[in-house]
């Protein structure tokens, strides 16, 4: 017996149990997306700008180090510049602006997560004029046989962090903030809109052909006159 077409297009009808179980599936997988998203507290690029800050304060560090053992003994050099500090022949001024670099550098971009240029802005603008002008009237190059490189590489290092949060971080960061609205919003339209064929859902079984031709049947022998 071949199915009628009412038959077949019932069987067609995703059932209630099949719609809540896919609506079901979407509702579980959801929050785990969202909770991988809210881990991630800091982005990479973010973490990547964090990581070369500290190493410009460590790099000047070093040199500083370095520049203090040349010049006749690390502890009595760290007393002399940081004790009896002379801004015309010491190098602790330069380490004090790295550390400035840092501190705020830090503070704005990995605690408070600020979105803006304007923190990277002021210390490079600071290490600038500060380093300008301290070449400008100091005698460190012409005492120090390497007098020039901590302000060249400390003058260096300020600007590339400023280069690599103005063409690195804060435009990735966009991108990503973009993707992920347009992927909430395309979720929260999975959850919200129906399941297939969800004005099938709600109907009532309509009668089989069997039952219809029986009951013609039974009203035609009523209507027949009893002889």
């Amino acid at each position: 017996m071949e199915p009628t077409p009412i038959s077949s297009s019932l069987d067609s009808r995703p059932s209630l149990r099949d719609i809540h179980s896919i609506n079901a599936q979407h509702l579980l997988s959801r929050p785990e997306s969202y909770e991988g998203r809210e881990r991630k507290c800091i982005s990479d690029v973010r973490r990547t700008f964090c990581l070369f800050v500290t190493f410009d304060l460590l790099f000047v560090s070093l040199l500083w180090i370095i520049e203090l053992n040349v010049n006749g003994g690390i502890m009595n050099q760290i007393v002399k510049e940081v004790a009896q500090i002379d801004y015309y022949s010491t190098f602790f001024d330069i380490f004090l602006l790295a550390a400035f670099r840092f501190i705020v550098l830090i503070l704005a971009y990995a605690l408070l997560k600020v979105r803006h240029w304007w923190a990277v802005a002021v210390t490079t603008a600071v290490s600038s004029i500060y380093l300008v002008v301290k070449v400008s009237l100091s005698k460190i190059t012409s005492q120090v046989p390497f007098g020039y490189l901590l302000p060249i590489m400390s003058f260096i290092l300020a600007w590339i962090e400023t280069w690599f949060l103005d063409f690195k971080v804060l435009p990735q960061e966009l991108e990503e903030n973009r993707y992920r609205l347009v992927q909430d919003a395309s979720e929260r339209d999975v959850l919200i809109r129906p399941g297939p064929n969800s004005d099938g859902l709600f109907y009532s079984p309509p009668e089989s052909v069997i039952d219809s031709d029986e009951e013609t049947e039974e009203k035609h022998d009523e209507e027949k006159p009893l002889k």
